[in-house]
């Protein structure tokens, strides 16, 4: 099952290309400068898009993840339970 020579150059020109495209993203994205005050007013308005959870969303998800791992703690509790049983059950039928 060899190659045949159209593969191999449709192979080349696709990394060729590749290459090309990945040069050109990393051109762009090493050379473009932004001034320490652009870069601040940037930030800044980055900051006044987020919407921030007020402090009753805030509680509600706490209780919402620690009730969640409770609840899978105690799944995996029984669930290790279960297996340990049936795993000496089956051991000490040999024994």
């Amino acid at each position: 099952m060899g190659t045949k020579p159209r593969d191999v150059a449709d192979f080349a020109l696709f990394m060729v290309s590749l290459s090309d495209c990945v040069t050109r993203y990393w051109h762009h994205t090493t050379m473009a400068k932004t001034s320490p005050a652009q870069f601040v007013r940037q930030v800044r308005q980055e900051i006044s898009r987020i919407s921030w959870a007020t402090r009753r969303e805030t509680g509600t998800a706490t209780i919402t993840v620690f009730v969640m791992a409770t609840i899978a703690a105690i799944f995996f509790l029984l669930v290790d339970l279960v297996l340990s049983n049936v795993v000496q059950f089956v051991l000490g039928l040999g024994g």
